[in-house]
């Protein structure tokens, strides 16, 4: 658990981006042994985002990017440092953030990847905001990007409905009043239940090769009900130390951001938190699973909606992959 000392540090905009194609609920029953009324009733969602066949997640990255400096009214030589949270590189090396940082012409910036399952996204927010506060940077533009959709098994139907393409961008810097907005981070992981988000195939413990092909290894593995046990023993009693630690009681918090992972897991956390549903952001309807995406788009589309005002507490949750689970509170 950390809280933010050092030099004071403000959100100063924000961005998404996702491609144009929708796929529905019921394009879905044409593809797979599935119906809407059990994606709807099972996850909450009823249409995701996919990428164009020429889109990867740089181009994605790059174009959320762009909308969050214009919102910041700020050039892309301003930037000190590039970080984005991605599970679905366009490749290994070089880095997607090396790329987008390329592609903007922000010459003065460093670039570097986050990968942390789903929680990449609050991973990516807490290190900018260390980074900020200890003067190592001025400005960080931070990315959550995902093109997951190209590396799904369409024959699966318990990974195929759940996820989605997308991005997110936020620009954060010093405070311009002098006001702490990001106020406080934990990270988590518990890597004894590493195995129950994998991506298994391609790499080093798998490498590439035709069987690897013939099993799918080079697609999405998910224990879906694991992970929703996992979730929910864990997150609750992490939010309510988390909020105790940063002087907050939970009826302090305006808004709750959640990775957009399950609408039923979300419900399910707050419940036992005993925290109205009507106090999170959803837009898992839309988007599906957008992984490290998802909290920048349902943040962004609040922000922009009226939703989340000036003064406004919001905590950012996210889990993934690893187990990972993490928090960060900001002050709108």
């Amino acid at each position: 658990m950390t809280i933010f000392k050092g030099r004071p540090v403000s959100l100063l905009g924000s961005g998404i981006y996702v491609p144009e194609k929708v796929l529905t609920n019921y394009d879905l029953e044409k593809m797979v042994d599935t119906s809407d009324e059990w994606i709807r009733t099972r996850t909450g969602i009823v249409e995701r985002r996919i990428a164009a066949e020429d889109q990867v997640t740089s181009d994605l990255a790059y174009l959320a990017a762009v909308e969050a400096l214009k919102s910041a009214s700020m050039s892309p030589e301003e930037i000190d440092m590039v970080i984005v949270a991605t599970n679905t590189p366009d490749t290994i090396f070089p880095s997607v953030a090396a790329k987008v940082q390329g592609r903007l012409e922000a010459i003065n910036a460093g670039a570097s990847d986050i990968q942390s399952g789903c929680t990449s996204s609050v991973y990516a927010l807490s290190f900018a905001a260390a980074g900020i506060a200890s003067s190592i940077w001025d400005k960080v533009l931070v990315i959550g990007a995902e093109v997951l959709t190209k590396l799904l098994n369409w024959e699966d139907r318990a990974t195929c409905v759940l996820f989605g393409d997308g991005a997110g961008a936020m620009v954060l810097g010093v405070s311009p009043d002098g006001k702490n907005n990001v106020i406080s981070t934990s990270l988590k992981s518990d890597g004894t239940k590493s195995d129950l988000i994998i991506l298994p195939g391609g790499l080093v413990e798998c490498p590439a090769s035709v069987e690897m092909i013939q099993k799918k290894l080079h697609t999405i593995h998910m224990k879906g009900s694991e992970v929703f046990k996992f979730v929910n023993k864990v997150l609750p009693l992490f939010l309510e130390q988390f909020c105790e630690e940063s002087d907050l009681s939970l009826d302090d918090v305006t808004w709750w951001i959640f990775h957009q992972a399950n609408y039923r897991i979300i419900e399910s956390v707050l419940r036992r938190l005993d925290v109205p549903v009507e106090r999170a952001i959803l837009n898992i309807d839309k988007y599906g699973n957008t992984s490290a995406a998802s909290v920048f788009l349902a943040f962004h589309e609040a922000l922009v909606d009226g939703k989340v005002k000036k003064g406004d507490k919001v905590i950012f949750v996210s889990f993934g992959s690893g187990m990972t689970y993490g928090a960060t509170l900001m002050e709108i």
